[in-house]
């Protein structure tokens, strides 16, 4: 049994920004439409799997603007052009026989860390360019962060240390003492992706170190996590995932992932006028059988 996990809307954004212009004879957008699309058939093709999940954002959520109002407030609204395509897209990925995961209490992130827990001890991969989800990274669990020029890379426990300097183990304490300006949360002063490498490295954990600051030689280093206690208290609240599903997801059966409706595909691509994905589809003639369940 495997689960294949999509963070739908980071796979959304990079598709609308790296194509733009796209549209159809009627003049509606659907370059973010043709991009996910491709997605979708880079899954079916590469990403076999018994289950799956394309996760959704429904907006900033109560418990994280409890924890900092501010949270994600320096965002700009989503482009109204991209608005419109939304429906569609959710409508193409159901086609392709993905169940559609959303709760208004929870992020996405949040519902694949959720579905991480689920399916503990069985494979699971997850889809994202986002670094936070690098904290769900185990010996069962990759994430799949999209490569240049095209199609993704793996990332096992070894990928996080090679490329973060951390363990999955430590990306929450990592991020905290970074910050993330996407999401509005500011990190320590003077501490770059090296010094909060380093620290970790020494001190194993920030638990460790308010339970002991003398784990750290550094006493410039120990002033400066003394200091901004707080902030990184909020942070690593902000931070970390919560892995609790709603209860009408908590079911594996929630998660059965199908197979593609070609006839559905078909007529969605026509409808858009995505002829070079039409090319790209099985005849109608063809029977595909795939065995999703043995992977």
């Amino acid at each position: 049994m495997s689960l294949v996990a999509v963070d739908a809307y980071s796979q959304i954004f990079r598709g609308f920004y790296a194509i733009m212009g796209l549209s159809d004879s009627r003049g509606e957008p659907t370059n973010a439409i043709f991009s996910f699309a491709k997605l979708l058939l880079y899954l079916d093709k590469n990403q076999p799997s018994s289950h799956g999940g394309m996760a959704f954002d429904c907006g900033k959520v109560a418990f994280r603007l409890a924890i900092a109002p501010d949270y994600k407030g320096n965002r700009e609204p989503t482009p109204e052009p991209l608005l419109r395509q939304i429906p569609f897209i959710r409508e193409l990925a159901e086609d392709f026989g993905w169940p559609v995961m959303e709760d208004a209490a929870l992020e996405a992130d949040d519902l694949i860390a959720g579905a991480v827990e689920l399916f503990r001890g069985d494979q699971v991969r997850i889809v994202s360019s986002d670094k936070d989800l690098a904290q769900l990274v185990s010996p069962s669990v990759s994430l799949l962060r999209p490569a240049k020029p095209s199609g993704f890379n793996e990332w096992n426990c070894a990928a996080v240390a090679e490329g973060f300097g951390v363990t999955p183990l430590q990306m929450v304490d990592y991020l905290s003492l970074l910050g993330d300006a996407s999401d509005n949360i500011p990190g320590v002063r003077g501490v770059g992706g090296k010094t909060a490498a380093k620290i970790l490295a020494e001190i194993g954990s920030l638990d460790a170190f308010f339970a002991d600051p003398s784990v750290l030689s550094s006493a410039k280093l120990r002033g400066v996590l003394t200091e901004n206690r707080g902030i990184l208290e909020k942070n690593r609240s902000l931070i970390r995932l919560r892995a609790e599903l709603p209860a009408m997801l908590a079911s594996r059966g929630k998660w059965v992932r199908r197979a593609p409706d070609w006839a559905a595909i078909r007529s969605f691509c026509e409808k858009f006028e995505l002829k070079s994905l039409l090319r790209e589809l099985p005849a109608p003639e063809e029977k595909i059988t795939r065995d999703l369940f043995d992977f």
